[in-house]
């Protein structure tokens, strides 16, 4: 058993995320220090907390130590076990946050992991669980990993603050990924979205439609987009309403830009209208600095 003095040393809160994910795939011990020491609130967040749970689950033989404070954290992966689990994530982060994370423990699990994770589906800050459906999944299936057990699915929906969603994931074991090269993006063919409207109008999601269409309709003919209203248990416990847009290419690349409404309480109230317009422009926006010496002839070729 690895001791403390051979683990790998840290100081701060910064991609916690990914040298806690990058010790679990490696089986190297870390030890993070001075994790928000100067902070008016040091030690980690809840969110954090309810993260390194997470990893817990999935995993067999774990070992975490925690000081008073919060301010160090020393941790000692186990094995990548898998099999049913299910968590509550904090609703200070969406689901987003813990699933990018998932993605990539997922594939090396000894057992075919199939999680449900609670919480919000959708926020101002993380990606939400529609664009990780649209743009990580289709890039994982290109590394072989594939198959009817894979799969992601929104359940319930559930907004910031309140939550209240729901999500299902499942993921086969895969010991070998295939290598892919992805040095050209290609051409954009197509662009797909999902408005969504949970605990307000069902016509919410149609105006965001129609008001992104106006800006997208100038480049590329073949869009569609899904409009998706919940209702009842299955709407969370907050309303609001937002947008995903992704954009294909003929290399099988995927761009993504999506916004959501302001959480209840929270801000100015933002119209359907202004949103649908602004996440148009914010795909727009990601096409050209992906190919930024590109004209619009070439990344729309059916523009007119």
């Amino acid at each position: 058993m690895a001791t403390q003095a051979h683990s790998l040393s840290y100081a701060g809160c910064n991609f916690l995320r990914q040298r806690l994910v990058l010790s679990t795939l490696s089986g190297r011990p870390v030890k993070i220090r001075r994790i928000r020491a100067r902070d008016d609130n040091p030690g980690l967040r809840d969110f954090e907390a309810s993260f390194i749970r997470l990893l817990d689950k999935v995993t067999n033989g774990s070992r975490i130590e925690i000081n008073q404070t919060g301010t160090t954290l020393y941790y000692q992966p186990g094995l990548l076990y898998g099999g049913s689990v299910e968590h509550d994530c904090n609703v200070l982060r969406s689901i987003g946050y813990y699933l990018e994370s998932l993605l990539c423990l997922a594939p090396f699990m000894k057992h075919p992991l199939r999680i449900v994770l609670r919480g919000v589906t959708n926020d101002q800050v993380d990606p939400s669980v529609d664009v990780l459906k649209a743009t990580a999944l289709p890039l994982l299936k290109q590394f072989g990993i594939d198959g009817e057990s894979f799969e992601l699915k929104v359940v319930r929906r559930g907004m910031h603050p309140g939550g209240g969603g729901e999500v299902f994931f499942s993921c086969p074991v895969r010991k070998v990924l295939k290598p892919i090269q992805l040095t050209d993006p290609g051409k954009i063919k197509r662009i797909r979205g999902t408005a969504y409207s949970v605990r307000v109008s069902p016509q919410m999601a149609n105006r965001i439609v129609d008001s992104a269409r106006s800006i997208l309709n100038k480049f590329i003919p073949d869009i569609y987009i899904y409009t998706d209203h919940m209702k009842g248990i299955n709407s969370g416990k907050s309303p609001g309403f937002g947008l995903s847009l992704v954009a294909e290419t003929t290399n099988g690349t995927f761009l993504s830009a999506e916004l959501a409404s302001n959480p209840q309480g929270q801000g100015a109230a933002v119209l359907p209208e202004d949103l649908g317009r602004n996440c148009a422009k914010l795909l727009l926006e990601e096409i050209y600095r992906d190919r930024v010496f590109a004209t619009f002839e070439e990344l729309f070729p059916d523009y007119v």
